[in-house]
């Protein structure tokens, strides 16, 4: 019976023996979660810490933002002269030369291979009528040809410098084109950052959609709806600013040779502001998020966001658009001008693309309009290699 006893003992165990036991898994399952909870405490303790590290480089990159130049990565209480600013950010931006060779050629053969056919558009249609610019330096003549007619070298050029009505046409075209350009820039930027501020999806969407619109339509369709704005005859512009009791009375602002130059401003503003947005949105996207926490944790509002943040990470794509448009600077169109002008207006209104059509197609001179092409596109090549080395020597983006 006793073996039995100290048998059933080591089978079934005795309680109080059989307590303690399980009193110690039960402390050791305890010490087992408690030791385990702290490697996973340690972990989010590691990881928090790392990403205090990350928003602290962030903000030190949104805080250099704020005053350029006055850190750096070395020494980031010491102020940089200018040129040493300008050498370091053109040694971060600085694109890495490649050779090119017969290796290098065949491993972009896909590449070569499909841009064949742009090339060949871009010779056949703008280069090849390049030959044309002889007649600029010619007495030209229909029935005579390139090759028969008589050579003038440069009277040309200076028979449309000396000429009063060119001057005027010139004034006209260079002040309506630098009122576009600043005047859509700002729009456009202005328009950009306000939508990326929405935070509503659809409202965004739609709002985005009906902004593009007017940049498909005809400028006989858009000239057509500025005159009906602007008529003396119940137009919405004069109905507003007579009841507001800014006007006594309807104006008729195509009258008005000061109020030109805006008018067309302001039109190329309502049809391609929407448009030239786009790509402002784009560069927006690829701002990294975290930089906009960075400057939420430094207290700064939605204003703040996009002043130091917005603003700074759209900069190099700016600085481009304004290169390459300001090459365009002369090309302020034909349709709107010649459709808004009239007689009161007519020494306004004019520029080189309707001198060109009333003197070079319109009298038969066809050498005074290719002499006039000519000099706009002289005048854009000096104001991109201007432009482009101002940029360069500020350090910023550049074409070339």
């Amino acid at each position: 019976m006793l073996i039995e006893r100290v048998a059933g003992f080591s089978d079934n165990g005795h309680p109080l023996l059989m307590k303690g036991s399980v009193a110690a898994v039960t402390d050791e399952k305890e010490n087992n979660s408690f030791s385990a909870e702290a490697d996973s405490a340690d972990d989010i303790a590691a990881k928090n810490k790392a990403d205090a590290i990350k928003r602290r480089e962030l903000a030190y990159t949104y805080r250099s933002n704020l005053a350029p130049g006055n850190a750096t990565d070395e020494d980031p209480g010491e102020p940089l002269s200018r040129a040493e600013k300008r050498r370091r950010k053109a040694e971060r931006s600085a694109e890495p030369k490649v050779k090119l060779n017969k290796k290098t050629l065949w491993r972009q053969k896909e590449l070569i291979i499909i841009t064949i056919p742009f090339i060949l558009y871009g010779f056949l249609f703008y280069y090849i009528p390049l030959g044309g610019w002889v007649m600029a330096f010619q007495k030209y003549k229909p029935q005579n040809g390139l090759f028969g007619s008589e050579w003038v070298g440069l009277s040309v050029f200076e028979r449309i410098l000396n000429d009063k009505s060119f001057q005027l046409v010139f004034r006209n075209t260079l002040a309506m084109g630098i009122i576009n350009l600043v005047l859509s820039f700002a729009f456009a930027i202005g328009f950009a950052l306000l939508l990326n501020e929405v935070r509503l999806r659809r409202p965004k969407k739609f709002v985005q959609t009906v902004s593009y619109l007017p940049h498909f339509l005809s400028w006989i369709i858009v000239v057509g709806i500025i005159r009906d704005m602007l008529s003396m005859d119940h137009g919405i512009v004069n109905e507003i600013l007579v009841n507001l009791g800014i006007f006594d009375g309807p104006v008729n602002f195509f009258s008005k040779p000061s109020w030109f130059w805006w008018i067309v401003g302001f039109s190329n503003v309502w049809k391609e502001t929407g448009w030239n947005s786009i790509i402002y949105l784009a560069a927006i996207t690829a701002i990294n998020p975290e930089m906009y926490e960075a400057a939420s944790l430094d207290g700064a509002g939605r204003f703040g966001k996009m002043w130091h943040v917005t603003l700074p990470g759209i900069r190099p794509t700016i600085f481009i658009l304004l290169l390459i448009n300001l090459g365009n600077v002369l090309n302020v169109g034909f349709e709107v001008q010649y459709l808004l002008t009239n007689g009161i207006v007519k020494s306004v209104s004019e520029t080189i693309d309707i001198w060109v059509l009333y003197w070079g197609i319109g009298q038969g001179d066809f050498s005074i309009g290719t002499a006039a092409g000519i000099f706009k596109s002289v005048i854009a090549i000096i104001l991109i290699f201007l432009a482009n080395g101002a940029a360069k020597a500020a350090g910023e983006e550049r074409l070339f």
